[in-house]
């Protein structure tokens, strides 16, 4: 789908879709506590549909190692690794797009040390085997996923555990929503006081059927942020403001960028905020810097590279380095031009924001990749006065 948006300041009132974060969570721990509970406000994204459909393969009478499709989900190929290794002895994983490109080296170093076999050939990744109690090292440097992935896989088995990060935890916020989805269906794991922490798992089960409800999404809620920024005035209600969530930070910073003067902001603990942190800090007065953001290399796309492209064909002024972004603030974006949204979600809707601030129309290329995380986000832009038309038979 391909759109050309008009440019045109957005206002009314917005409710952000359920978090997808959360959302992973509370499904996984709905399944490993069995049958009874009940989950409030679940999205429907591709996502989401991506961990049901994998968790309903995980449940499936077979004596045969589970196939999980992961479509395009990170989250739910690395937490279900452990998973599945714990309950039916391992699975065969594949997905969509960039997904399988993904590095695990995290996970294939442990299986290296704990026996655990595996293999890797075109997009079909194999493990085999059985998580067995003990100590598990890993980098607390690299995507917290692994470690939330182990953290919902020990507690299955029938003896103590230990997750020890060897280096500085990055995305720490994400291991807090995975540690409040356990302990909400009755799974505590103590942490001790030391940096990094070191995370304790009893074992021996302990999942609960429970009833809980996905709060809305920060890291969402953050392209209407970016909007109210670019001149619009967009109320977004429904947020959660003593919420877990890491990306919350964005009400914080948005305020430091609404000020003019250098800025330096360090995302190694929300990556997925540089989209619209990005589009806010294109224009503002002062050069914005973004820094430890290497990980986004790995994304749906490469995201330094593509938030650069993006918003540069719009009229920024944005270097690129190796892990960060450089961005000089202009008083507004020229537009007429056309974006490649590359598959990336964020990218879709970085750009649409963006373009309220353009003087020229801004066309996107495969706009329909929002479905990705936030279903309904062209159908809220449009409520609150987005101006677009789509192109047929392109």
């Amino acid at each position: 789908m391909n759109l050309t948006i008009t440019p045109a300041a957005l206002s009314g009132a917005v409710t952000p879709p359920p978090s997808k974060s959360q959302a992973h969570r509370l499904l996984i721990a709905a399944a490993l506590a069995g049958e009874g509970s009940v989950i409030h406000n679940l999205a429907d994204s591709q996502d989401i549909r991506a961990t049901r459909r994998c968790l309903t393969e995980l449940n499936t009478n077979s004596s045969a190692l589970p196939k999980f499709d992961c479509g395009e989900s990170g989250s739910t190929l690395r937490f279900l690794i452990p998973i599945a290794l714990a309950l039916r002895g391992g699975g065969v994983f594949t997905g969509h797009g960039r997904l399988m490109e993904r590095p695990q080296q995290p996970y294939f170093d442990l299986f290296d040390e704990k026996g655990i076999r595996y293999g890797q050939k075109d997009g079909v990744l194999t493990v085999e085997g059985k998580l067995t109690p003990g100590e598990y090292r890993l980098p607390g440097n690299v995507s917290s996923q692994f470690i939330t992935g182990l953290l919902l896989a020990l507690p299955l088995l029938d003896g103590p555990s230990v997750i020890i990060p060897t280096t500085r935890l990055e995305s720490e916020g994400y291991i807090a929503l995975t540690l409040d989805a356990m302990e909400a269906f009755g799974v505590t794991v103590p942490a001790t006081r030391s940096l990094p922490p070191r995370y304790l798992i009893s074992g021996g089960g302990g999942y609960r059927p429970a009833e809980v409800t996905v709060e809305a999404d920060w890291s969402q809620a953050a392209f209407w942020y970016a909007a109210n920024h670019l001149g619009g005035r967009v109320e977004i209600l429904g947020l959660n403001p003593h919420s877990r969530q890491g990306d919350m930070v964005v009400s914080a910073w948005a305020r430091e960028l609404s000020g003019d003067g250098d800025l330096e902001l360090d995302v190694s603990g929300c990556p997925d905020l540089v989209p619209p942190l990005a589009a806010m800090a294109a224009v503002r007065q002062g050069t914005t810097r973004l820094i430890n953001a290497g990980r986004l290399r790995i994304k749906e796309s490469d995201r330094l590279a593509s938030v650069t492209a993006a918003l540069n064909a719009m009229g920024a002024d944005i270097e690129e380095g190796p892990d960060f972004l450089t961005i000089r603030g202009r008083d507004s974006l020229a537009g007429g031009c056309t974006v490649d949204c590359c598959n990336d979600h964020r990218i879709a809707m970085m750009a649409a924001v963006a373009a309220t601030r353009c003087r020229e129309p801004v066309t996107l290329l495969g706009a329909e990749c929002v479905a990705k995380s936030y279903p309904d986000f062209w159908e809220h832009y449009r409520i609150l006065g987005g101006v677009f038309h789509e192109h047929t038979g392109e």
